[in-house]
């Protein structure tokens, strides 16, 4: 399926800023999932520094601001090439080792609550359980914009019931960890049938598999990510794959907007 993605992110400001710096992670990769057919980055208000892959193999950049800006406008768009491989991205490979994405960071601690989901799941470690975890997170974290903050761990989502894709995805990788799978978080795009513009990306998660390698889930939608889905980032929770990160140096007040369109 060929898809068209355009993310526009604006930022502004009741009062000049002295400095920005902002990374963004906004430029997806080939693989065997996807094909990139053309990309761009435009930028206005702000200067792209330096363009490089971090440790996790992810495209990154990096724009400073100097002129007292009012505004900082980023938009990312352009037309991918994807393949329904039944969520399976296959062997891992990079700089970032195997091990380290079965480690617990504060957003995908697990506590009592996914702790009894990972209990839950059909025993014997195979894809039977991570298919449960899925279905069982599901339920348990019903959508609900602005229900948690970039700071709610999936911990907190699952317990109080409520959250989005990023809290699904960061209560999957700690479950998953907890059953002995490496699992990592995964930003992107997916194509809805409710509408072709959205007020955000997408967030899933991958859980590695001796003799498959990294498969995908999305216990948002309680499916395994299809063709309607585009990667842009890997990490081990959102604070390290968000699309766009920084500091603002001064005392202006911020106000962000951002606006996601996908389509066939």
């Amino acid at each position: 399926m060929r898809l068209h993605v355009t993310h526009r992110t604006l930022y502004s400001y009741d009062s000049p800023i002295a400095y920005a710096l902002l990374r963004l992670r906004l430029t997806p990769a080939t693989g065997r999932l996807q094909t990139i057919l053309s990309w761009s980055l435009s930028i206005d208000g702000a200067d792209r520094e330096v363009d490089y892959v971090d440790t996790y193999g992810n495209a990154s950049s990096l724009l400073s601001a100097h002129s007292e800006p009012h505004q900082i406008s980023i938009t990312a768009a352009g037309e991918v090439e994807t393949h329904d491989l039944s969520g399976v991205f296959g062997p891992h490979f990079g700089h970032t080792p195997l091990w380290l994405f079965a480690m617990p960071t504060p957003l995908t601690a697990p506590g009592p609550h996914i702790e009894a989901v990972a209990a839950s799941a059909p025993p014997g470690g195979n894809l039977e359980s991570l298919h449960a975890i899925n279905a069982a997170l599901a339920d348990a974290i019903v959508w609900e914009a602005g229900s948690t903050e970039v700071h709610t761990s999936g911990e907190e989502a699952l317990a109080q019931g409520r959250g989005v894709c990023q809290d699904h995805a960061h209560a999957f990788c700690a479950a998953a960890r907890l059953l002995g799978y490496p699992a990592r978080y995964v930003s992107g795009y997916l194509m809805r049938n409710d509408g072709i513009h959205q007020a955000a990306s997408h967030a899933w998660a991958e859980a590695h598999v001796e003799g498959l390698g990294w498969v995908n889930f999305d216990p948002t939608n309680n499916q395994s990510p299809d063709e309607r889905y585009v990667r842009l980032a890997i990490k081990r929770d959102y604070r390290d794959a968000m699309p766009v990160a920084g500091i603002v140096l001064g005392t202006a007040r911020e106000t962000l907007a951002v606006s996601v369109s996908v389509e066939q």
